[in-house]
């Protein structure tokens, strides 16, 4: 089962830094959407919010694919999945909008959720 951690590792960095473009990073920033002219810029206030869920989503779905063949008709599955999508959003909203957490703080909580995960579904 150590291998399916080691996966999730890999899962997370190839999620969390190859397939997130620089479009997306930015579309996470509440800043980015101020600096653009827009004709009305409050119709996007909470846009970021949006960018922020479907990564959260993504990186989820990814770091879950070890469990999905073993557990893909189980409740269990489908509240990790979920809630870990909205735990990864609230961590990368404190680093890209709040400035409450550094990137090395980022990845720790990251991982932590990995280990979270990992511990749900080998335990």
């Amino acid at each position: 089962m150590a291998s399916y951690l080691i996966l999730m590792i890999l899962l997370h960095i190839i999620d969390d830094f190859v397939l997130q473009t620089k479009s997306l990073a930015n579309l996470k920033q509440k800043k980015w959407w101020k600096k653009q002219k827009l004709e009305n810029p409050t119709q996007y206030k909470d846009d970021y919010l949006c960018a922020l869920f479907i990564h959260g989503l993504s990186w989820s779905a990814m770091v879950h694919i070890p469990f999905l063949f073993v557990y893909y008709n189980d409740l269990t599955l489908i509240l990790s999945f979920i809630s870990q999508a909205i735990i990864h959003a609230i961590i990368d909203n404190k680093k890209a909008n709040k400035g409450e957490i550094n990137l090395i703080e980022d990845q720790a909580m990251h991982l932590v959720q990995l280990m979270v995960i990992w511990l749900t579904f080998t335990m």
